[in-house]
């Protein structure tokens, strides 16, 4: 029974408490796929009035199985409170509305799960070069580099049988594509690394039979949606050369040749951005998640890379494994975290924290990173954003301590912004940026709310109660919301589920419940 699925946590919640407890809640969203929930104990007058909350994840689990059999929601939103000595209450509803941790906590609502997030690199202009690879080099290099492999390691390695053309084939046409010609040459000589050290010809990547290709490329062919709490805001980094690899995070025509095991893949770039080449060699995967990086203009060219790293003695080992060097990626920083703008600033740079610095930062230095996607000043003011005007941010993080918002119109990349002010500010130049889909403005201080509702680009909004209600007061929320938060400390659930319907949110099959721990009422 849910009454007895709701006992069950708040038997632990009243177990675990603090001394001097007033209260205990736990905010979340709960399902098969886990639990993702905030809360703790009030404690009036200690230092800390948060206490943390017992281990309830089993129980946090099978209450979403209830809900699951109650209402057919997966997954759901849910809200408990207990008092001593153990009077409790659950409201919850559909999952489409989300505690948040951090960021002040508040509620997410997910208004639109179709909507979806484009990466940068989905629209970028294919690059009309040929390929850079070269078979009968690619086999010439693959022998010259297995032979003297064996010679460091004083035997011959064992390599699989070579792939079968009908087995190539068949690959070719769960892909939708044709391999390079120099990596179906190679498969011709043999379906793999196999076991043991031949297995990482690859520097530290694992060589995969050709059966194993297409299901990786299905795997990692499309970005991995991690929820509007993380995308809102992201930025894809530009591989260097700049316009070589497409700006994103997966591709359906990136093809996973070489695996390292966690996550992270070597690929062979079928559809390479402007100034790239068909079969180019790329880093994805896990640690890849702000864009690939570009290893080598080929395979052929790779091969060559490991071979001078043989012949410089650029090797170790590990176990009975012989790791060669990977080519090095010759570029500047992409990402700095700073207390200050630097006095030079490389065109490598494409995001920049500023932390914490002497306010009112002055900005003009950023003019020298002319391939800057990312400003975000944390705990500190500019007053001046004219030197952003002319750069390519896509997401800027920014408190005004003066100034106005008048160099952001017309801004040709500005995606995301998220900003605060002491003063009230004009939002009318934001309705000039055609590129603007994400706007936090939890932390800033604005005029006329209802210019919000004349940017139809918009997919995600944050505000506080207040704003909220002001906007829906005088205007109506942007047509194309895919996303909305509610900022605010210790918001009830209650007014997060009104502020949803308000939105658009189906709240009429809510479930509540209330009672005493051991009397189910």
């Amino acid at each position: 029974m849910l009454e007895r699925a709701v006992e069950r946590i708040v038997g632990k919640l009243v177990e675990g408490a603090p001394v001097g407890w007033s209260e205990a809640s736990i905010y979340g969203t709960v399902g098969r796929g886990g639990a993702r929930c905030s809360g703790g104990y009030e404690v009036p007058g200690a230092q800390d009035r948060r206490h943390r909350l017992p281990q309830v994840f089993r129980e946090l689990l099978a209450l979403a199985e209830e809900l699951r059999l109650v209402r057919g929601w997966e997954p759901a939103s849910l809200a408990i409170t207990c008092r001593p000595p153990g009077a409790y209450s659950l409201v919850a509803s559909m999952g489409d509305l989300h505690s948040l941790a951090g960021r002040g906590n508040g509620f997410r609502a997910v208004l639109d799960r179709r909507v979806k997030l484009e990466q940068p690199g989905r629209t970028q202009a294919r690059g009309a070069g040929g390929p850079a690879g070269d078979a009968q080099l690619a086999v010439e290099r693959f022998h010259r580099y297995t032979r003297r492999r064996g010679e460091i390691l004083g035997r011959e390695e064992r390599l699989p049988p070579p792939v079968s053309g009908t087995a190539l084939e068949e690959a070719e046409r769960m892909l939708s594509r044709r391999l390079p010609g120099d990596l179906r040459a190679l498969y011709q000589i043999c379906d793999g690394g196999g076991e043991g050290s031949s297995g990482c010809l690859f520097g530290r990547y694992r060589w995969l039979p050709i059966k194993s290709v297409a299901a990786c490329n299905a795997e990692q062919g499309e970005p991995f949606w991690f929820g509007w709490a993380r995308v809102w805001d992201q930025v894809v980094f530009d591989a260097e050369p700049f316009e070589t690899v497409r700006r994103c995070t997966a591709h359906p025509g990136w093809v996973p040749f070489a695996s390292g095991g966690d996550g992270n893949y070597l690929a062979v770039d079928m559809a390479p951005a402007r100034n790239g080449h068909p079969g180019q060699v790329i880093a994805i995967g896990r640690d890849y998640r702000d864009g690939p990086v570009l290893i080598a203009s080929s395979l052929t060219a790779l091969l060559g890379c490991y071979l001078e790293s043989l012949e410089r003695g650029a090797y170790e080992f590990d176990d009975e494994y012989l790791i060669v060097q990977d080519p090095p990626i010759g570029r500047g920083p992409v990402e700095l975290v700073v207390d200050e703008v630097p006095d030079t600033l490389g065109l490598s740079l494409q995001a920049i924290h500023i932390n914490d610095a002497t306010s009112p930062v002055e900005l003009s230095r950023l003019g020298a990173a002319g391939n800057l996607r990312l400003v975000h000043l944390n705990r500190c003011a500019t007053a001046d954003l004219e030197p952003l005007r002319s750069l390519p941010i896509e997401t800027l993080r920014v408190t005004l301590s003066g100034g106005d918002l008048s160099p952001l119109a017309h801004h040709r990349h500005l995606a995301a912004l998220s900003l605060g002010s002491a003063i009230p500010l004009d939002l009318s130049p934001l309705t000039t940026v055609s590129t603007l889909t994400a706007l936090d403005l939890a932390d800033a201080e604005i005029g006329d709310l209802s210019v919000v509702a004349e940017l139809p680009g918009l997919r995600y909004l944050a505000m506080t109660p207040n704003q909220w209600a002001t906007l829906l007061e005088s205007a109506s929320a942007p047509p194309a919301l895919g996303a909305a938060s509610l900022i605010g400390k210790n918001l009830p659930f209650d007014l997060a589920l009104n502020w949803g319907a308000r939105l658009g949110l189906d709240n009429t099959g809510v479930v509540r419940t209330s009672g005493v721990l051991g009397n189910n009422t």
